[in-house]
């Protein structure tokens, strides 16, 4: 059975639309078939968030609209309020509810929640969009370098701004953030020694906010086998963490611990860490003490230091599965050979840097 046909044939489920009997026989397939059965778990957890998520959205924008109808009203003009509203919903047995809700319209404005609430929708910062002030400042100084060396710099590339990937295998495959690489010229991925190679797109999943990349560069050569492992179940809450990346031109070492299983508002596609990031850390791998990836850092939250947020592996083992196979040169075989458990941080760190790269986009 193909994938959509399953997707469509759980929707009907879901929406109670097929007959008992259909039911029936969907239920025994689940029974029977257990992948198609985690399938059916995460299409259900996603359909439900996604509802979740609708009414939340519907609740926020309903408190904002009342209450600025109700911010250039002053106090006594509620009663008033609150007379119309009585008379609009036709007097009837969910009068006193509506009442109630009215008045806490009233209080939440008071109070200043739906400040808070507008203040929430710009809470969340992709690193994107910090980056993008990075590409702006990076620029302008290629620029003035260019201005005044002018005939040294005719044929200069401007880099646009820089991030972090790091090896899926050890023949050249590396994955980074969408937000990274989305409109690019031209990708180039460089190595702690300072040897860069020409990279091309293999694929990319916006929503998950993930870039496939391949080293296509005849200067390249394979690399040992990749040290880390790629955690597919859950992490704990409280779990100690520890990420390598390049918010500057070398690397850099941030330590944490994961504050929470779901990411900004809810999602259940991040990991919620407690690791200070900047732009260059986009990309870069998120890593438990035995050495497992566990994510990938994609974003930060405003105004709260060390809140931010890394795409769980699972997510990127699914997208790996969806990649047409015309597209790979070879198979993606992950590792699942963990050679860094066994070690101290400074030796792991020293291990993994040669499977972490710069990745400079033009």
């Amino acid at each position: 059975m193909q994938r959509h046909d399953f997707i469509d044939w759980a929707d009907q489920y879901l929406r109670g639309e097929l007959s008992t009997e259909d039911a029936v026989a969907f239920e025994n397939f689940c029974e029977t078939e257990p992948t198609y059965a985690d399938l059916f778990e995460q299409h259900r957890s996603f359909v439900q968030n996604l509802q979740k998520t609708e009414l939340r959205n519907a609740f926020q924008q309903s408190l904002i609209a009342e209450g600025n109808a109700f911010q250039s009203e002053r106090k006594s003009a509620v009663a008033a309020k609150v007379t119309s509203l009585w008379a609009k919903l036709q007097i009837n047995a969910g009068v006193a509810a509506a009442v109630a809700l009215v008045s806490v319209f009233s209080t939440l404005w008071i109070t200043g929640y739906f400040s808070n609430i507008k203040k929430a929708n710009t809470d969340y910062s992709a690193l994107r969009r910090e980056m993008n002030s990075v590409k702006k400042n990076v620029t302008e100084q290629n620029k003035a370098i260019q201005n005044i060396n002018n005939d040294k710099n005719k044929n200069a590339a401007a880099i646009h701004f820089g991030a972090t990937g790091f090896m899926l295998t050890r023949d050249g495959y590396v994955v980074t953030n969408y937000h990274v690489i989305n409109g690019a010229d031209s990708i180039h991925l460089q190595n702690v020694k300072g040897q860069a190679y020409r990279a091309q797109i293999v694929y990319t999943d916006a929503q998950k906010d993930l870039a496939i990349l391949h080293i296509d560069d005849t200067s390249f050569k394979n690399l040992k086998n990749i040290p880390y492992t790629f955690k597919k179940q859950s992490s704990e809450l409280g779990e100690d963490i520890f990420t390598l990346g390049f918010p500057r031109d070398e690397a850099v070492y941030g330590q944490g611990y994961l504050s929470s299983n779901t990411g900004y508002a809810g999602d259940t596609i991040a990991y919620q860490i407690s690791i200070p990031v900047n732009p260059g850390n986009s990309g870069g791998p998120v890593l438990d003490n035995q050495g497992n990836i566990i994510g990938i850092i994609s974003g930060k939250q405003k105004g709260i230091d060390g809140a931010a947020f890394a795409i769980k592996t699972k997510e990127l083992v699914e997208a790996l599965n969806k990649i047409p196979a015309e597209s790979l040169k070879g198979n993606i075989f992950l590792n699942n050979k963990n050679t860094l458990s066994t070690l101290p941080r400074t030796e792991q760190i020293k291990k993994l840097q040669d499977y972490i790269y710069i990745v400079k986009v033009f």
